[in-house]
């Protein structure tokens, strides 16, 4: 008898990692894991203005690390391998020429960040995203931005390009597009030579490029046009039809059959985001909001047309048609900040391990931070919960949603000689858990109704501590994804689906589905303290939004 089995390429923010997956069950046969090299060593990037590039070089390395040692791992036989589909970050454009290479690979350029790829969580375009807004909402004609949540943010695609072509002349003239991560790897893998022949991503265009059946696809000449004459120039070598990720982008290309081990009738799949990815490795079904929950959070929901139709959701991250499972809607909020809260606060607390013991090795001074935060978080879950608490904002790297503004800054009140260090991790807990709630009250204010709450990512497996106050907070019991790599395998699936062994992605969903191994359900006596200190959160970033931006 012969298996099948397929491939699922997760692109973090970090690392990539692949799972090699039986399509009969679903079960993981083999995992590998690659850490950027360059991202690890901090190049490109420049914190204090936000600025976080990636080289493609890192991604392409990962690529065949990855895929290579899963095959290797599991002994299986290249040919009995159908499929791969990868899932990334977003909004993480790239520059590219007509042949849709990189523009950090060609000479010249493979130093320049302007012509890396600009990362979801690079933040240098908050006056270009702010132009945007304007001219959407002031110009006359279609409000662009309305499936997008009615806001758009620097961390998407128009106005990261819009920044890099105002900055940097040299890559606005060499740039013939721009992709998106998830399109740019599926294109090198099917080895295709002309950008034209890609098949972008559906997922990527709608929930970050303003791309809407309704309007015929992109924006409009004339309303690029207002906000630089070269956008009309980007947009010609960009796309008009969008493909969803049970689509077929190609095959596997003679290159990379060669340097994979895998034959050339491999099927690729249309690329997708990593959160979407999550949603279906985690059983998305309707009613059911997925939360995942790493460095960011992305909250992905999925909707029949005739339930939605034309409303649109305010202060979201989008609205989509097939974005997450083809003939539905999904819709998508997030924060900016989730694990990144806390692990700002590690980095402030590790600065004498940084700069006063010299003697330790930096696997040794790594090795005090874990223990130091691990030991903060036990205390801080056995602090007394009472009304007088600290209360933090979660806006370190901004607001995502509800209503994106990423110059917001974070905040904490109700401190005093008496606080401690496990009060102030508790306070930062509690505002990543007050965000989630922000973001839950949105949805069902607009009519969006949530019956289920599930949890995948890193901090849902590993931190009880936030998974329980999580489900105190929001009043919701919230199960957890038993798969510790649900976008890869949610990617799987979709790989499963273009290859042709189940007819749709709900089938590949049912048959491969891992499940659920962990339930969290609110105490009701935290619930109650909860709701006060929510209002207060709720004052504090009211205060903080209007007085101090």
């Amino acid at each position: 008898m012969t298996n099948n089995y397929v491939i699922g390429l997760d692109y973090g923010t970090d690392s990539v990692r692949a799972v090699l997956v039986d399509t009969s069950n679903g079960k993981t046969i083999a995992s590998r894991v690659h850490w950027y090299q360059r991202w690890k060593a901090g190049e490109y990037c420049d914190p204090v203005a936000s600025r976080f590039r990636q080289h493609v070089l890192d991604h392409m390395e990962g690529l065949e690390s990855t895929i290579r040692g899963v095959l290797d791992e599991s002994g299986v036989n290249p040919s009995e391998v159908k499929g791969i589909c990868i899932d990334t970050t977003g909004s993480s454009p790239v520059p590219v020429d007509k042949e849709g290479t990189a523009l950090c690979l060609k000479p010249g350029f493979e130093e320049n960040p302007n012509a890396m790829m600009i990362l979801w969580k690079d933040h240098t375009s908050i006056r270009e995203a702010d132009e945007i807004n304007e001219l959407a909402r002031n110009w006359g004609g279609i409000d662009y931005t309305k499936f997008e949540g009615g806001v758009y943010s620097s961390e998407w695609f128009w106005a990261k390009i819009l920044h890099i072509i105002r900055e940097d002349e040299a890559v606005r003239e060499a740039a013939y597009s721009w992709v998106e991560h998830c399109d740019l790897i599926t294109h090198l893998l099917t080895g295709k030579t002309d950008i034209h022949e890609l098949k972008r991503s559906r997922c990527a265009a709608g929930h970050k490029a303003m791309w809407h059946e309704s309007w015929g696809g992109l924006p409009e000449d004339d309303f690029l046009r207002r906000l630089d004459p070269h956008l009309v120039e980007v947009k010609k070598n960009l796309y008009t039809k969008t493909y969803t990720s049970d689509q077929v982008a190609g095959t596997l290309s003679k290159e990379w059959s060669e340097k994979l081990g895998l034959p050339e009738d491999t099927v690729i799949a249309v690329g997708t985001f990593d959160a979407h990815a999550g949603a279906v490795g985690a059983e998305v079904e309707e009613f059911t909001l997925v939360r995942v929950m790493g460095t960011s959070t992305c909250d992905i929901i999925v909707s029949p047309d005739d339930v939605v139709g034309d409303n649109t959701v305010r202060g979201i991250c989008g609205q989509v048609d097939g974005s997450v499972i083809p003939g539905m809607i999904g819709l998508e909020a997030g924060q900016s900040a989730f694990g990144d809260v806390l692990a700002w606060f590690k980095d402030v607390l590790a600065w004498p391990i940084d700069n006063l013991l010299e003697d330790k090795t930096e696997a040794e001074k790594e090795k005090l931070k874990d223990a130091i935060i691990a030991r903060i978080s036990e205390q801080a879950e056995q602090v007394p919960l009472r009304t007088t608490m600290p209360v933090a904002l979660d806006w370190i790297n901004g607001r995502r949603t509800p209503d994106a503004n990423q110059a917001l800054k974070s905040a904490i009140i109700n401190m005093d000689l008496g606080t401690k260090a496990p009060e102030i991790f508790r306070a930062l807990v509690e505002s990543i858990c007050f965000g989630s709630r922000k973001i839950v009250d949105r949805f069902e204010r607009e009519g969006v109704e949530i019956k289920t709450v599930v949890g995948i990512g890193g901090v849902a497996k590993k931190s009880a501590f936030i998974m329980q106050t999580l489900a105190d907070v929001l009043d919701m019991p919230i199960k957890v994804a038993t798969s510790d790599q649900a976008p890869a395998l949610g990617a799987a699936m979709y790989a499963a689906t273009a290859a042709g062994v189940y007819a749709d992605v709900q089938a590949a969903s049912k048959a491969m589905g891992n499940g659920f191994d962990k339930t969290y359900s609110p105490i009701k006596e935290n619930v109650e303290i909860y709701k006060t200190l929510y209002n207060e959160y709720e004052a504090l970033g009211e205060f903080m939004e209007d007085n101090i931006n």
